[in-house]
């Protein structure tokens, strides 16, 4: 199954679908055309662990120390400052402190860096602030003083309901901390999220039923659902070569999927996006910013970002490591290792690749105005006969409920 990075929602392809992509990628820049309506968002990283989770190839990391959080807070506040000097005047509508853990930061550094933000761009009156946050940093004390920086939804990092479960995946909570962390956040926010891993080495289908029925009884907005990736460079990855981690089969997978859905759809939760269910009004802002190739600043460690600028749609990402990114951005103000223009082709395929992720799909006129072309006919009318992909009645291209287990191969067919 696909994923995307938290570091910035970015959607993370197969090899092959990469390389199919890569094939056609040229440098040939169009105008920069806005974003506007799809929201305009700011990313706040903050890549510290209390411990390294072994399934995690996320920008993040452990130090026995902790770590300056004033000095940090100044860090970001130069790399917003030198973002608005690059695009201007913006609308903020929604932030999103991702990681790592955010909630390890204490209320004050959080207030700090809004201050900033809104310091150079106007805020929303409906803006959508998240917080991440692990069970095993949840306080009632210090949510509230989230809450009072301004911070109204908050991500908890939830992964499983059963002790044997969390242990595994190298969680620090048990099942009970984590029930009791979503009532401590149902009861400091007005909007809850928490993630869930399904997919595990030996999950059946009825066991994920039970638990995610469980899950879905808490009475919250929103649950993000993802099935478990073996990730290069992880101890997972290297468990599973060495055939001491075992997956489901894909057969087992596909039943784990339609659980999924079958569950939460019952429950009142819709799939808006592949690994993403809500009740309705309650998507995530700040990730439909991502999913329909809004604009958005990246800033801290690791964070990528995708501004409309003078030069065209560029893309961004900063110094990964923590104390080099200090380092760079005290030197020059900004940490930006990457800091690219996306050619018309590379703009076309990412929307592509990022607005079939969700259930409205993607406007077909903006993907010809992107690519200079239109999709090929056959291939459209192949996708359409296996009832893989459907055209809404207001000309929306979308896949369809049985078409998003093949996501991948639907994409990399279009863009061929």
């Amino acid at each position: 199954m696909r994923r995307y990075s938290r570091d910035a929602g970015i959607f993370v392809c197969p090899a092959w679908v990469l390389a199919a992509l890569a094939m056609r990628a040229r440098r040939c820049h169009i105008g920069a055309m806005s974003a506007a309506d799809s929201g305009f968002g700011v990313y706040v990283h903050w890549p510290f662990c209390l411990a390294k989770c072994p399934y995690c190839d996320f920008n993040s990391h452990v130090r026995h120390e902790p770590p300056d959080e004033a000095r940090f807070a100044r860090t970001i506040a130069a790399e917003l400052a030198h973002a608005a000097a690059r695009i201007g005047p913006r609308d903020v509508t929604s932030i999103f402190f991702g990681g790592g853990t955010p909630s390890l930061m204490q209320p004050q550094t959080v207030a700090s860096i809004l201050e900033a933000i809104a310091r150079h761009w106007t805020l929303k009156n409906d803006i959508e602030i998240t917080l991440e946050a692990n069970p095993t940093s949840v306080e009632a004390e210090r949510f509230r003083g989230y809450r009072a920086a301004g911070v109204n939804r908050v991500s908890l990092g939830v992964q499983a309901l059963d002790d044997a479960s969390l242990k595994a995946l190298g969680r620090m909570h048990t099942a009970d901390e984590a029930l009791k962390a979503v009532a401590i956040a149902k009861s400091a926010f007005p909007r809850v999220s928490f993630d869930l891993i399904y997919a595990r080495p030996g999950q059946t289908p009825a066991a994920w039923r039970e638990e995610l029925t469980r899950a879905l009884a808490e009475d919250i907005e929103h649950h993000s659902l993802y099935q478990l990736t073996i990730e290069d460079g992880t101890p997972f990855a290297a468990l599973y070569r060495a055939g001491k981690l075992k997956v489901p089969d894909a057969d087992t997978a596909r039943a784990l999927w339609d659980v999924t859905q079958e569950t939460c759809e019952a429950a009142g939760y819709f799939a808006y996006e592949i690994s993403n269910h809500a009740r309705p009004g309650a998507e995530s802002q700040h990730n439909l910013v991502y999913w329909r190739s809004g604009e958005y600043v990246g800033v801290g460690p690791g964070a990528h970002g995708r501004i409309e600028t003078a030069e065209g749609r560029m893309a961004t990402a900063t110094e990964k490591h923590p104390e080099r990114w200090l380092a760079l951005v005290e030197e020059q103000g900004h940490g930006l290792v990457v800091d690219e223009p996306l050619g018309a082709i590379e703009r076309a395929d990412e929307f592509l690749l990022m607005g079939l992720r969700l259930r409205e799909g993607i406007e077909r006129g903006r993907f010809r105005t992107l690519a200079g072309r239109d999709f090929d006919p056959e291939r459209l009318s192949l996708l359409t006969e296996q009832g893989l992909i459907e055209t809404t009645d207001d000309g929306r291209l979308r896949v369809t409920a049985g078409g998003f287990p093949v996501l991948d191969a639907i994409v990399a067919d279009l863009a061929a």
